[in-house]
């Protein structure tokens, strides 16, 4: 960790290393990774709100399907896999959260495969639940290994 960490960003997190097109406006990104897991966070500003100022769903909706994947890949056999596809996304809304807040992504359960990848997450803003998930992704085989 960094010693310019700010001050409002839980200990252990920095910046996520993983940028994608579609979370660049909602950067600052930040993870934590366990020996099991990627966690996600971020302070919610004005981009991650909907048009009554609370957390987005969608945003919710990304942030978990990136985490599970994220986490899931943790257990890939890279020499077999060549990374991992979202086939199945369910979230449950359990409560909102607002500008300011800390949200937290974390995963809770992976459940790997062969092929098939279980993976379930917690949302939660200032440690109260926002949201849970679920998803299924499946591990895309290298292509020199389809030869036969």
């Amino acid at each position: 960790m960094t010693t310019d960490h700010p001050a409002d960003i839980p200990p252990g997190f920095a910046p996520h290393e993983r940028r994608s097109p579609l979370t660049e406006p909602w950067e600052p990104i930040y993870a934590r990774k366990t020996p099991d897991a990627i966690i996600l966070g971020l302070r919610l500003t004005t981009p991650h709100t909907n048009s009554r100022g609370l957390v987005h769903g969608g945003l919710i909706t990304a942030l978990a399907d990136n985490a599970m994947g994220l986490s899931c890949g943790l257990k890939v056999d890279r020499s077999v896999s060549q990374g991992l596809v979202t086939v199945n996304l369910s979230v449950d809304f359990l409560g909102s959260a607002g500008i300011g807040q800390w949200l937290q992504i974390d995963t809770t359960f992976v459940k790997p495969g062969g092929s098939i990848y279980f993976a379930q997450c917690f949302v939660t803003a200032d440690g109260e639940p926002c949201a849970r998930a679920n998803a299924t992704f499946k591990a895309l085989r290298r292509k020199a290994l389809q030869k036969d």
